[in-house]
């Protein structure tokens, strides 16, 4: 291992998840393979993008031609370890082929405009990679729960960040693009919600609506409020574009947390006795 990932590795597990330098703001997970030829268990820093309940990895390797050793790893042995700061659990890595392949990377390289020049300096196909959490069948309410928990621990973080930023109390030494990061991982949680919502508009309302046909004002009524939130979002996702300034970032995201806390809220109240029950 390079001195250089010993070091991030260590700013993460001492900090929470949280890095500074070059990537300050960048979300990240520690990843553990086991080594194809040696195996022995390797850790490495990886970006990755939240998609429900999975998170998104991508062998980018800053585009370069060949994939990288962790990689080669998971593709021998799918069976992993991911630290996110929070918390450290086992996985089962899929790499991802197609069609949902290319919207993910596409996402991703919105998001984060460098994976779109990985793509481009290199003739691979960069792979992307589906972390699932390994665990006995959990209930699906409790799963719920579990995806509005780690939403929100993402939420209070991008608050904070913003909030330093507009008060003029960014880190020591911060990077030049420091808001620039801060937009990318706005623009993460925004995809996040997005993705969280189409998943439960397309399969847990439905599933619902078919086993308790008396709550299908409830779920029209979150649906509702899905639309609601997505132009909420949109309209951010428009400051963010134009490079408002802290304080307006500040205050569109106040009243977009709002929103979606109170959403949680009313959906956990409403829909986990129902969920778990099924």
């Amino acid at each position: 291992m390079s001195d250089w990932n010993q070091k991030i590795i260590e700013e993460f597990r001492a900090n929470g998840g949280a890095v500074g330098g070059p990537f300050e703001g960048t979300p990240l997970v520690l990843l553990t393979t086991v080594g194809a030829r040696t195996g022995r268990r390797r850790t490495t820093p990886v970006t990755c993008l939240r998609d429900g309940g999975r998170i998104l990895v991508f062998a980018s390797n800053a585009g370069a031609p060949a994939h990288p050793a962790w990689y080669h790893n998971l593709i021998a042995n799918p069976g992993v370890t991911v630290e996110t700061g929070e918390e450290t659990y086992a996985a089962t890595a899929q790499p991802l082929e197609g069609a949902e392949r290319d919207a993910l990377y596409a996402r991703q390289a919105e998001i984060a405009p460098a994976f779109a020049d990985y793509q481009a300096g290199t003739s691979r196909v960069i792979p992307v990679v589906a972390l699932y959490r390994d665990q006995r069948a959990r209930a699906l309410g409790d799963e719920l729960v579990a995806i509005h928990r780690g939403m929100r621990e993402e939420l209070a973080g991008i608050l904070a960040a913003v909030s330093d930023l507009a008060a003029g109390r960014p880190a020591e030494a911060p990077p030049a693009d420091l808001a620039a990061r801060l937009r990318s991982r706005c623009l993460s949680f925004c995809a996040d919600v997005h993705a969280h919502h189409d998943n439960e508009a397309g399969r847990g309302f439905p599933l619902l609506a078919r086993r308790y046909p008396g709550l299908e004002p409830v779920l029209a009524a979150f649906g509702e409020e899905h639309a609601v939130l997505a132009g909420i979002r949109s309209r951010f996702e428009e400051t963010l574009a134009r490079a408002a300034s802290p304080d307006e970032v500040l205050d569109e995201l106040r009243e977009l947390a709002g929103e979606i806390e109170a959403h949680f809220d009313r959906e956990e109240r409403r829909l986990v006795p129902a969920l778990n029950a099924l």
